[in-house]
């Protein structure tokens, strides 16, 4: 048994909140995209900050890998034990510890889901507005960097986390950032501490920025006959400095995945998604605005709505994308990658990745949070075939390439982990080697997630 003196200490520290099962090992060695199954050795449910410090400090004596685990919906492999070890599963820390509505801000345990947040959020005015989609957890998400549909007007995970408290490698336990909304005071750790993905500290607790919920809320969707049309669309709104709260794009292969899977009726062309915020007299003047921009571009009538069950229907069918996506080639597993370019730059990108996918054997719809110039790919393979993986990943590279050859990012939103690893010298050249020197300065024996990030020590 690898590690037997590290999960004897840990055993005698949680009693049954560790488990050794392979139903749990299973569980916490899967992930959402197409990395094989990567069972730990050990899953552990720690309850307080004191018991993940605990938890570090034997794995830390006995040289046992530690990887942190939210709600599993990571796309790069980021929770997997790729060295085996423990998985710190933190389901059990999903407490709101305090929400001060007169500051603005909350503080909450790393297991609590944005979903979870905003329901207890709702009588106080205020609302949390990242949205990756998927229903992720809070600590999760501060540990990617999360972004999603709403980034475009509130900003990613960066922006919105004022503060944390984290445990390093060797058990200490310290808490970056302040509830002030400046500060000039040393090092931004919280900062460091944001997309470090598990491999500096594992967070206990988050305090984060909340913003007042808008007066009125209006969503729609329009159809274009080309995709460069419907792009430019979204590039001229973000220079017109129309303030969308969200503003997605969907190709036509993902409109058809919506008909197949949700039952509904869209025409098979690409279309925006989107949804303002603020006054009713604003939000319907800015639709006014946006269904102008939509005509000169070519694009069908936009249709909009400010009732609450049309948009909950609209946003359902864009969260449910990935899924509806995936039941396109049944028994497919997906390779998810998504890149990030300036604006100005999208409309090359997209269309270049469509040449690319067109031209090769692999399915491969197009969707994004283009409004901040990010978009993705959902690579359908076949898993009884490796060359189609083998194709996929050979796309996903010349994305890359193009998004980096273009001033942009490996990934936008999905982080690095397992499947972007080999980008990082290329984007970053001394920078990812600068990064390598932090992470042997906080974790000098390589136990929190290892082999994800950064340079193998």
């Amino acid at each position: 048994m690898p590690f037997p003196d590290a999960l004897e200490a840990l055993s005698s520290l949680l009693g049954e909140r560790l488990s050794r099962s392979n139903p749990d090992l299973e569980a916490h060695g899967r992930s959402e995209s197409h990395f094989p199954p990567t069972p730990p050795d050990a899953v552990a449910w720690p309850e307080t900050t004191g018991e993940v410090a605990e938890i570090l400090r034997i794995c830390a004596a006995h040289a046992c890998p530690v990887v942190g685990w939210g709600a599993g919906t990571s796309l790069e492999g980021h929770a997997l034990a790729a060295r085996g070890g423990l998985v710190v599963d933190f389901a059990r820390m999903d407490r709101i510890l305090e929400i001060r509505a007169e500051d603005m801000d909350c503080t909450v345990q790393p297991g609590l889901t944005r979903e979870a947040l905003n329901r207890e959020l709702r009588d106080t005015g205020l609302f949390f507005p990242v949205d990756p989609g998927a229903n992720a957890s809070l600590g999760g998400m501060a540990a990617t960097r999360a972004s999603g549909t709403t980034t475009v007007r509130y900003g990613s995970m960066r922006d919105n986390v004022l503060g944390l408290e984290v445990v390093l490698a060797d058990g200490r336990v310290i808490r970056t950032g302040s509830r002030a909304r400046k500060s000039a005071s040393g090092y931004d750790l919280t900062a460091l501490m944001l997309g470090s993905e598990g491999t500096l500290g594992l967070i206990t607790a988050l305090t984060l920025r909340l913003h007042g919920q808008p007066e009125a809320v209006a969503a729609g969707i329009c159809a274009f006959d080309r995709m460069e049309d419907a792009v430019a669309c979204v590039i001229e709104t973000i220079q017109c400095a129309l303030p969308m709260a969200r503003i997605e794009f969907v190709d036509a292969a993902t409109a058809a995945a919506f008909n197949a899977y949700a039952g509904v009726d869209l025409p098979e062309r690409p279309h925006l998604l989107v949804e303002l915020h603020g006054a009713p007299a604003t939000v319907e003047a800015e639709a006014d605005s946006f269904g102008a921009l939509v005509a000169e571009h070519g694009g069908a009538a936009f249709r909009w709505s400010r009732k609450a069950e049309e948009r909950s229907a609209l946003w359902a069918l864009r969260h449910n994308a990935y899924y509806a996506i995936l039941a396109q080639r049944p028994g497919a597993r997906a390779l998810v990658t998504d890149i990030c370019v300036p604006v100005s730059r999208l409309a090359k990108a997209v269309e270049a990745t469509r040449a690319d996918i067109a031209a090769g054997p692999v399915p491969g719809p197009i969707l994004g949070h283009v409004g901040d110039g990010n978009f993705h790919a959902v690579l359908l393979v076949d898993p009884d075939r490796p060359e189609e993986l083998e194709a996929a990943k050979g796309l996903q590279h010349r994305m890359v390439e193009r998004a980096l050859a273009l001033g942009g990012t490996a990934t936008g939103e999905h982080g690095v982990g397992m499947g972007k690893t080999s980008y990082m010298a290329a984007e970053h050249g001394e920078g990812w080697q600068v990064m390598g020197t932090l992470k042997r300065a906080l974790d000098p024996r390589n136990i929190l997630n290892p082999g994800k990030l950064v340079p193998e020590p």
